[in-house]
Order: structure tokens, then C-alpha cells, then sequence
């Protein structure tokens, strides 16, 4: 059965280590507004008073994340890289694809803002570094330069682009570092019915002393029904996995419902720290870095400031 979804934008690019800022999209800082220029002091009333400067006009923002301002300008250019990626496949609707790029923006700060707060820094001669490595990787400056242009980057937003991917990657790399190698795993079979009447037929055969194997075979003739070894957190269907873990060797379930159907499951058997395949761990690497993110929005001022 299928094992994890596709994750969000943000969550495979991290989890790949390929940023946006150097691959396929960025984001441009802009300074913060100055504000309104105070009134002049009283003068006394033989001298001119000074004239009072004009108010800068405000920069228009996207959202503020923790007083870090993402502006208006950032998020489109975002947007538009976005769809041009994705324009052959069709498979975004344009408000999909602006609130899939929202929350890709908000991630990245929050995991530059969680780096800078556990210590990560960037010196100039490593962000340097790293520049030109983009340069080598491109065939020069010259074609990185033309790269930037063709996708709506000046050399001033690529570079804030390029900082802000590297404090989220080291962040990124802490998260899913502090994940285990090993797990209590269990090793389950299912028969999986897609009627509840039927279900509730192999389940009086298994309680009249028909063998779960035999059964499983007969419904899934290919697989058997073996959903192989797996920890929690890895299956699709949460109900299914605490139903499998829930059972001693050789016991199976009653049944249980998930939106693919009606599953009869059965321990095969169980080890409390079995190594995770790759598979395996990089679904609890997602996990563990998405459960991160949640945490870190639950606890963030995030002022969305788009309009309709």
C-alpha cells in the first residue's frame, strides 16, 4: 500500500538539500521603511522655519514573520518563478500556488530566524564562497549573472536569496540530525476489503479458525497483504499503524476503517530498536522537521498582510 505522500515544496527541497535561491526561485529583502520624518523643532520667529521632508512611502509587504518582513515585491517574484516552473504540468491552481509560496517564504524565514538563534552565523568570505561556486557550477559569472536576470533576480535579492537557504539548511540539518537511526518497528500483514459486510465475513472466518495468511493470500494474491517492517509515523492511515501496534505476534485486529477501505490487521512480529531503512527514516526526517515548522509557527507572530 502506499506508504507518505508528497510533502510540500519546502519540505522536499530542504530534506534534498536544493535550495530555491540556487536552483529554481528566491526571495528579494527589501529595507525596513524609516518611518515618518518627525516634526521640525520650534524656531523663533525671526528665522525661516525648517520645512518638514515628505513621509516615505511605505514598502507594500506580503507578510510579517516575527517582525522579519517579507515584501510584496519578494512574494510575487517568488510567484511568478514558481509558475513558470510548474506551468507545463498545470498542476496548481493560481490561489494554490500563491498559498503553497506564502507558506514556502514563512518556513524559510522561520528556519533562518531558528539558526540565528541557535548560534548559526555566515561570514562574508563563506557566502562569497558559495557564490562563486554557483558561478563555477553555471560556466561563469557571466552565465550566472544572465541565469539571475532570466529568472527575475538582481545580484543584490539572489545573494539575500542565497543567505537566507543556508541559514535554513544548517537549521534544517540540526532537525532531522536529532532524528534516531532505529526504532521499535513492527512487522504486519493486512487484508484490505473495500465493503464493511465483506470485512465483517473474513473476520467471522478468522474467528471460526480460518488462517490469516491463507485468507490474505486469497484477497491479495500478489502481496499476501505483507506491509513489511515499519515504524510509527510511517504508514499513511494512523488508524492502521496503531492497530498494528497495538497486537501481539500472531493476533490480528478488528476491523478498522480508513479512507482506503476496511483492513483486518495482523502482527507478524515485533523488535524494539530495529534499524530504519532509508525509506523509512527519511519519512520520520519529514516528519520530524514538519512537526518542527508546526511548533515554530504555533509560537511565531505571523501577520499576513496580502490582499484578496
Amino acid at each position: 500500500m502506499p506508504r507518505h505522500p508528497s510533502l510540500p515544496k519546502i519540505v522536499l527541497w530542504l530534506l534534498a538539500g536544493v535550495f530555491l535561491a540556487a536552483a529554481c526561485g528566491g526571495v528579494t529583502e527589501v529595507p525596513t521603511p524609516t518611518g515618518v520624518t518627525p516634526p521640525a523643532s520650534p524656531v523663533p520667529p525671526t528665522q525661516t522655519p525648517t520645512p518638514v521632508l515628505p513621509s516615505p512611502t511605505p514598502v507594500p509587504l506580503a507578510v510579517r514573520v516575527n517582525g522579519e518582513e517579507i515584501t510584496l515585491a519578494e512574494y510575487q517574484e517568488e510567484l511568478a518563478r514558481y509558475q513558470a516552473a510548474v506551468e507545463e504540468s498545470g498542476a496548481n491552481s493560481e490561489s494554490e500556488a500563491g498559498q503553497r509560496v506564502l507558506d514556502d517564504l514563512v518556513d524559510q524565514v522561520l528556519l533562518a530566524q531558528g539558526a540565528r538563534e541557535a548560534g548559526f552565523s555566515l561570514t562574508e568570505t563563506e557566502l562569497q564562497a558559495r557564490l562563486d561556486a554557483l558561478a563555477e557550477e553555471a560556466g561563469g559569472e557571466t552565465a550566472l549573472a544572465e541565469w539571475q536576470a532570466a529568472n527575475g533576480y538582481t545580484p543584490e535579492s539572489f545573494q539575500t536569496s542565497l543567505e537566507r537557504a543556508l541559514a535554513a539548511a544548517w537549521m534544517r540539518d540540526q532537525v532531522i540530525a536529532a532524528v534516531p537511526e532505529s526504532a521499535e518497528q513492527v512487522h504486519a500483514r493486512q487484508i484490505l476489503l473495500h465493503n464493511e459486510d465483506q470485512a465483517r465475513e473474513v473476520l467471522a472466518r478468522l474467528g471460526a479458525g480460518e488462517k490469516f495468511d491463507t485468507l490474505a493470500a486469497e484477497f491479495e494474491p500478489v502481496t499476501f497483504g505483507d506491509l513489511g517492517w515499519f515504524p510509527q509515523g510511517y504508514l499513511l492511515e494512523p488508524a492502521l499503524e496503531e492497530a498494528a501496534f497495538a497486537l501481539e505476534p500472531e493476533a490480528y485486529s478488528r476491523v478498522v476503517e480508513t479512507r482506503l477501505g476496511f483492513h483486518l490487521v495482523q502482527l507478524i512480529e515485533r523488535e524494539p530498536d530495529r534499524p530504519l531503512d532509508p525509506d523509512a527514516l527519511l519519512a520520520l526526517q519529514r516528519n520530524a522537521l514538519q512537526e518542527w515548522l508546526e511548533a515554530r509557527r504555533s509560537e511565531s507572530e505571523i501577520q499576513t498582510l496580502l490582499r484578496d
